[in-house]
């Protein structure tokens, strides 16, 4: 038969015993029926079974002065994972009589347990494996399967109410014993079903509270959100009313001043009609006992005040006009502005252009200056070399002028020579065509 693995063997012990002490824990601190306190003797076996677990399979590490064993370290590790037990940590280094990694952990366990988020803390540790390997062999509980369990189980403990003193309590030189005894059955309480039924009755209602607590405590705080972010539309919606409220006064105001304008308008068109009844009458009753023309006066008097009524209408119809014409102008001075910003927009665009020509133009300058200037040596060596030619072409006429001339002279002297030498007219035309030739 094969042996088992010791470690193992060690981790299963552990959990039995995690499991027996949480649940005599739950069970008596139901029963007990109040608040629990540091000497209570479940909890104090719950402590040492906890500090037994967290102690398997740690690894030693070297100090300048001796070798240290320790769960301090991966408890203090839980600051940097879950930020809300940065508290826990500053509360147990600010305690003033511990003196040692241990009973800081002592502390710690017990002030997690009070806060009632032992499991919560426990349970960020242990999915950081990579981090736990630096504290814990590659065997230990909290690297296993076991450790999740315990982590688990510990979440039961959130029913219980303790109020520990761990500021006077010596934590330093404690001893941590399993006592088995408190946990060995008997009779007794193997044949009490009943009662663990309402324990674990009372357990389900007290954990179905808490967790109704949770879901409150977590739809309050959306309403908090909500509340704040309805508070903050409403701030909103007043400002907006109130640009609103000015806008209305200011257009009551405008509308004010144009029911002024136009009252204005009214009465001196209306005064202007009474003195033009009164000259009307006045007419009427100085014209009254000579008829000749009453009728023509009478018609231009009605003439006139169609006319008046007329250049009212006129009025108002070229007020009407020019409103129109404002907003006229204004969506045309708009267009303009907008056409102004196109053209000069262009324009940049044509001066860039023009510097670009420019700088091709003053470049092809300097090229064709060049051009110019090499032209001209150019045509200046034609006009040297063409004066050469000239001088060469004169020099050669002169030349052949000279020869002409002394050809000319050779043959006068040919010819006397042939009379003077022969009297035969044949002999001597054979002499000048021979000396022709």
């Amino acid at each position: 038969m094969a042996t088992k693995d010791p470690t193992a063997v060690e981790r299963a012990n552990l959990l039995n015993m995690a499991k027996l002490s949480i649940k005599g824990l739950i069970e008596s601190a139901l029963s007990f029926g109040r608040t629990l306190d540091s000497d209570y003797p479940p909890l104090q076996q719950f402590f040492v079974v906890m500090e037994h677990c967290l102690k398997h399979g740690l690894k030693v590490r070297k100090s300048f002065l001796s070798y240290n064993k320790t769960i301090w370290g991966p408890l203090e590790l839980v600051e940097k994972l879950y930020p809300e037990a940065e508290e826990i940590g500053a509360s147990v280094r600010d305690l003033p009589g511990l003196k040692t990694p241990l009973g800081r952990a002592r502390a710690w366990l017990r002030l997690a347990l009070m806060q009632k988020k032992m499991a919560d803390y426990l349970r960020c540790l242990i999915i950081q494996r990579e981090l736990l390997s630096e504290f814990y062999e590659y065997h230990a509980l909290m690297m296993e399967e076991e450790g999740a369990v315990i982590v688990g189980l510990l979440v039961g403990l959130n029913v219980i109410d303790a109020n520990l003193c761990v500021k006077g309590e010596d934590l330093d030189s404690q001893v941590g014993v399993i006592d088995f005894s408190m946990y060995l059955k008997n009779e007794e309480e193997i044949g009490n079903k009943e009662r663990n039924v309402q324990i674990a009755a009372i357990l389900d209602q007290k954990n179905y509270v808490e967790e109704l607590n949770r879901q409150l405590n977590s739809t309050v705080s959306s309403l908090h959100s909500r509340v704040d972010s309805l508070e903050k539309s409403n701030t909103k919606l007043i400002e907006e009313l109130a640009i609103a409220k000015n806008n209305i006064i200011k257009l009551q105001e405008e509308n004010h001043q144009l029911r002024s304008e136009n009252e204005l308008i009214l009465m001196r068109t209306r005064q202007h009609l009474e003195v033009t009844k009164v000259d009307v009458e006045t007419e009427l009753q100085t014209y009254k006992h000579s008829r000749q023309g009453l009728d023509e006066m009478y018609d231009d008097a009605r003439r006139q005040l169609r006319d008046e009524s007329q250049l009212r209408q006129d009025v108002e119809n070229e007020l009407s006009v020019q409103v129109g014409m404002k907003h006229e102008i204004e969506l045309a001075m708009k267009l303009l502005e907008k056409d102004i910003h196109e053209k000069q927009d262009t324009l940049i665009g044509l001066r860039q252009q023009l510097e670009e020509v420019k700088a091709i133009n003053i470049e092809m300058y300097q090229k064709l200056q060049g051009s110019e200037d090499g032209l001209k040596e150019k045509n200046e060596i034609i006009a040297r070399l063409e004066e050469k030619t000239n001088k060469i072409t004169t020099a050669m006429r002169q030349l052949e002028q000279s020869d002409n001339d002394l050809l000319t002279q050779t043959r006068t002297i040919a010819v006397s020579l042939v009379k003077s030498a022969s009297s035969d007219p044949q002999d001597q035309y054979k002499l000048v065509k021979d000396i022709s030739f």
